[in-house]
């Protein structure tokens, strides 16, 4: 059964994360599960969407993907995001029931 912080469309292919972010921490990791969302520290200030740049390269490298396919749909300007990842294939979704123990 899907965890509450994440989920699959299968009408537009996508995975869905729920993210809880913390900025300015002092390295760049994840911490679990938090009211219902991943979160995730950051290791930048939340200023000229540095946080956010950093958390959609994280999330790159951890999952390795590359190109556009994670981008944040919502949540831009603050710290519960909506992450939306394209066209993921079965071994993506394994490996995101997996975050929260990473």
């Amino acid at each position: 059964m899907p965890g509450t912080w994440y989920r699959y469309d299968s009408e537009r292919d996508l995975l869905i994360l729920s993210v809880r972010v913390q900025p300015n921490a002092s390295h760049t990791e994840i911490a679990g599960l938090h009211d219902g969302c991943l979160k995730i520290r950051v290791a930048a200030p939340p200023l000229d969407h540095k946080a956010n740049s950093l958390l959609i390269d994280f999330l790159k490298k951890k999952l390795e993907l590359g190109g556009g396919r994670v981008i944040i749909k919502r949540g831009s300007h603050g710290r519960t995001k909506t992450i939306e990842i394209s066209h993921p294939d079965p071994v993506l979704l394994a490996s995101v029931k997996l975050l929260p123990q990473s």
